[in-house]
């Protein structure tokens, strides 16, 4: 008499094994996010404790006194859009580059194993690196030296990006342009970038929330700020540098701005990578 599937050994082996693997990867995810459900909950009630209007009208204090944090604020917005400015053109073009011009070239391969590389470098080499070359020669440091570490941690996760985004793009779509007698530069404008614009403009954003929180190029570029100061060729004031500086320090007044300023950058980190997973998911159902 056959012996039936259910009540095979290798059968119950098998489910025996499958699930344990199952019980052990439900554990470890369950392990994982609890850390961060922690983390973020003890940020949120140190963060929100400080909360005010003061703090994004107020400049930051001297040591044992209240203050705000409007100054790194606006420093850090500076900063960050600059390094956007810099950083996002030569991505798209490199991308660009990469999924249209240089599909399967060898230069392509090398580009992309050096962008790699660029993926996952520690920020601190990329800011000892502007250091120097752009703050040791010019004698100080700068908002500008800031941006441009910055911009190098930019680069390669909208390249990553748009390189992706465009190679999801139909030949047929490009073959539709140049049988209508669009030269190649057209048909990438007018139909790759605008069939993969949603894909684009995530990775900005995702370019812009890895950037936000950086404070290790910062330290040798641009370095701090303590009073209000919008001079591209000076130091400048960001939110990550008072963050460390004022989280080390022995003021209760400081230490509370530092977890308010953690809970600011946290929020707009997560608000910018859902703005990127709804144009993302917006971009896969056109």
């Amino acid at each position: 008499m056959a012996i039936s599937a259910a009540s095979s050994p290798i059968y119950a082996s098998r489910r025996r094994r499958n699930v344990i693997t199952m019980g052990l990867a439900y554990a470890a995810t369950v392990f994982g996010l609890s850390w961060l459900v922690i983390i973020l909950a003890v940020l949120l009630w140190e963060g929100f404790s400080g909360l005010s209007v003061a703090v994004f009208t107020e400049m930051t204090p001297p040591p044992g006194s209240a203050g705000g944090l409007l100054n790194p604020i606006v420093g850090s917005l500076i900063l960050t859009i600059i390094a956007v400015v810099i950083g996002t053109p030569i991505g798209i073009l490199a991308g660009t580059y990469m999924a249209e011009y240089g599909r399967y070239d060898k230069l392509s391969s090398v580009v992309r194993f050096i962008n790699d590389i660029l993926l996952s470098a520690p920020s601190i080499v990329i800011g000892l690196f502007i250091y120097q070359i752009v703050v040791a020669p010019m004698g100080h440091f700068s908002a500008i030296a800031g941006a441009i570490s910055l911009a190098v941690l930019v680069v390669p996760v909208v390249v990553r990006t748009t390189e992706d985004m465009l190679n999801l793009v139909p030949n047929s779509l490009r073959e539709a342009g140049a049988s209508l007698g669009m030269p190649r530069s057209l048909v990438i404008q007018r139909i790759g970038y605008r069939a993969a614009r949603a894909g684009l403009l995530t990775g900005v954003l995702l370019a812009v929330a890895r950037v936000s929180g950086e404070t290790a190029p910062l330290l040798f570029t641009a370095l701090n700020n303590q009073f209000w100061s919008l001079n591209l060729n000076a130091p400048i004031s960001s939110l990550p540098t008072v963050i460390f500086q004022f989280a080390l320090s022995p003021y209760k007044e400081w230490q509370q701005l530092a977890w308010t300023g953690a809970l600011i950058i946290t929020l707009a980190v997560l608000t910018l990578s859902v703005a990127a997973r709804a144009l993302a998911a917006r971009g896969t159902t056109k």
